[in-house]
Order: C-alpha cells, then structure tokens, then sequence
C-alpha cells in the first residue's frame, strides 16, 4: 500500500509539472507567432480615397431674413446669423419691364450672392420699393405693370429671368401699398403667376405688406387691401410692423413701440387662423433705425446711436442732435421676437442691415440669440442630403 501510494503522488506531480510546462510552451509559440503576425504583415495594395463631404443643405427652425439696400457694401454683413438677404430694389416699370440702379447695383447684388453661399444663406431680390429710379413713389410704376396682363406677364418673365441669370434664391413683392380691391386682385393675379413660375424651380416668393394697425387707435386701417387668398401662394409674408410715426399727423414716438407691435401681431394671427393659412409663413419686421421728433432732422441708424454711446442699447430713446430720437433697442427687440414666436410666426425680419450696430451690441444678434433661446433647435441647422 506504500508503494500504490507513492506511485499515485508521482503520477500526479508528473502530471502537473507536464502541464505548466505544456502551457509555458503554448504561450510561447501564440507570442512568437503573433510577433511574426505583425512583423509580416502585408501591405495593401489598396489606398483610402478622401470623398468630398456630402452636399448640406440649410433648413431652420425659425428664418431671420434682412434686408439690405443696392448701395451697401455686401462684405460687411454677417451672413452666418441669417437664412435669407433680401437685397433691394429691382424697380418696376409700367410695360412690365425692371431696372437696377446701375453697374453698382448689379456688382453688389453679385457679391452679396457669392458671399451669402459660404453660409448657406439664401438671397431674395426685391421689386418694389418706396421710391423709383425714375423719381417719384414706385406705386404708380407698380401699378401700371401689374393692371395688364400683358405687362404683368413681361414682370414675371423678367424677374424669374434674372433669378435664374443670377442664382438666387427667389424674389420678394414691395408693393407700397394696394389702395384699392382691383388694386389687391391685380397683386394676387401677379404673386400667383410669379409664383407658378418659381416654386417649380425650388425659389421662394415672399411679399413685403402694411401693418394694416393704425399706430394711434391700434384699429385696422381700411384704406390698404389684399387678396387673401395671394398669402397661400407665398412663402414668407413680410410684415412691416413700423413706420407709425406718420399716423395721425407726426408722431416720432410711434415709430414702433411694443403696444403697436403687439395689436400688428394679433391682427395678423387673427387674419391666418380664419383663412385657414399657416402662421409660419407670418414674419414680423423691426426697424432698425431712429425716427427724431423734430421731423425737420434726418432719420438716424441704430449704429449711430451706438457710436455714440454704446449704454444706449437697452434703451428706446436718445438725445442726440438737438432732439429725441425714437428707436427700438435690443430689450425691447428680445420681446417683440419672443411675441412673434409665442404667436407660431415664422420669423423675423429687419429693415435693414446696414443700419445695425456692429459687434456685441449688434441688434441682428439679439434678435438671433433671442430665437436660439425660444425654439428648440437654432436659427440654422443642417442636414445632409444627396450623400454618396
């Protein structure tokens, strides 16, 4: 029984030398194998190609579109805080006919389109306008252009002519203001038509109207009309919710004081909600100028009130000049945004750019941090499309 038990423990330290020995080995030839692995390891023939990045198209949650006249210098504008410019103006003539003032106008028009699709932004010619390259108000020239057929048909050729020629985006309708019912009939015959025309082409068409508020009564003034059913053929209604200061006489503290603002709001709401019309397509419009109560001194711009001094931005009023100066500042522009969106607007628009206070006082970015803050996603955010 000695001897068995002998035996039976030299089996096992024989058995358990043999397998640290077997798994010393094994762990050997996995490291010299794996050192050969790598050490000849074949290279590919093949080399990773660099792709383009897919194409990105610009959407939004909410559009802040500015205005900017043909004779400002397109490179000072912050194009990364906007989804559209609206350059202005193409004027009208009354056989249908347009005109842009001079080689100036054209080059900047290029220029404000080249420097806009670095960032995706989207650029709007508008026809229109308060005064005409001819002299005189633009309403008669509009008038007689849209009144005929003819004519009306020449307009539309001709701007979706030039929209095509210069890769815009789309055209902008500035017509100062439809006095009568023939007068909005032949506005809506003119939208739809251009209209038909554009969108098939993927550009957009806006329309630039009245308040309809008087800035005193805070009624709805009767003697500007449109065609409803003209707003189901736009993409944007721009509404310019200023220039109350000529209601009722003169009156530089009506410029656009939030009250009046707030009565354009609920008039236009009201208006969308019973035609059954989409209220993203409503775009309220800010001045960013300052109108001076003594009417015999020129207007002045939001940037020159700034220049001089820059506490002035919170403010609505300044001494400057010899008078006060009426003007909305940057608390009072976070408010009237955050009423359009609370109203489901679409937007903002400003009347215009080049009347902006530069840097950290600028009312474009107040107005943009203020849409960031009430809306889920920002002004712009992309998405990718016709990826490979």
């Amino acid at each position: 029984m000695k001897k068995g038990k002998l035996l039976l423990v030299l089996v096992i330290v024989l058995t358990f030398l043999g397998g640290i020995y077997t798994g010393v080995q094994f762990s050997s030839n996995k490291q010299q194998e794996k050192q050969i692995v790598i050490k000849n390891a074949p290279q590919s023939a093949l080399k990773p190609q660099t792709k383009e990045l897919p194409k990105v198209e610009k959407t939004h949650s909410k559009v802040l579109i500015g205005y900017i006249q043909d004779f400002r210098d397109p490179n000072q504008v912050d194009y990364s805080q906007l989804t559209h410019v609206i350059f202005s103006f193409a004027h009208p003539t009354k056989d249908g006919g347009i005109l842009l003032n001079g080689d100036s106008a054209l080059k900047n028009l290029r220029t404000t389109v080249a420097n806009a699709k670095k960032y995706n932004t989207k650029v709007i010619l508008a026809v229109g306008g308060w005064f005409h390259i001819n002299g005189g108000e633009t309403y008669p020239y509009f008038k007689a252009a849209i009144s005929n057929p003819v004519s009306r048909t020449k307009l539309v050729n001709e701007l979706t002519s030039l929209a095509d020629r210069e890769n815009l985006d789309g055209i902008d309708i500035d017509f100062e203001h439809p006095h009568s019912k023939a007068d909005a009939e032949n506005l809506a015959a003119f939208a739809k038509q251009l209209s038909a025309q554009l969108h098939p082409k993927k550009k957009e068409l806006s329309v630039a109207v009245y308040s309809k508020i008087h800035a005193v009564t805070l009624t709805e003034i009767g003697f500007v009309q449109y065609e409803p059913s003209m707003f189901k053929a736009v993409d944007h209604v721009n509404i310019m919710a200023y220039d109350g200061q000529w209601d009722d006489g003169y009156h530089a503290a009506n410029l656009s004081p939030y009250p009046f603002t707030e009565k354009i709001v609920n008039y236009w709401s009201q208006l969308f909600d019973g035609q059954n019309i989409s209220k993203e397509k409503l775009v309220l419009g800010v001045p960013f100028y300052a109108q001076p109560k003594d009417p015999k001194i020129k207007q002045v711009s939001y940037g020159a009130i700034i220049d001089q001094n820059p506490a002035n931005a919170n403010s609505d009023t300044v001494n400057m000049n010899g008078t006060t100066y009426y003007y909305n500042g940057a608390a009072t522009m976070k408010k009237k945004t955050k009423l359009a969106l609370d109203h489901g607007f679409g937007g903002m628009m400003i009347w215009e750019l080049g009347l902006d206070a530069k840097g950290s006082n600028s009312l474009t970015s107040s107005i943009s941090d203020t849409i960031d803050k009430s809306s889920n996603s920002p002004v712009k955010y992309y998405t990718v499309v016709n990826a490979q």
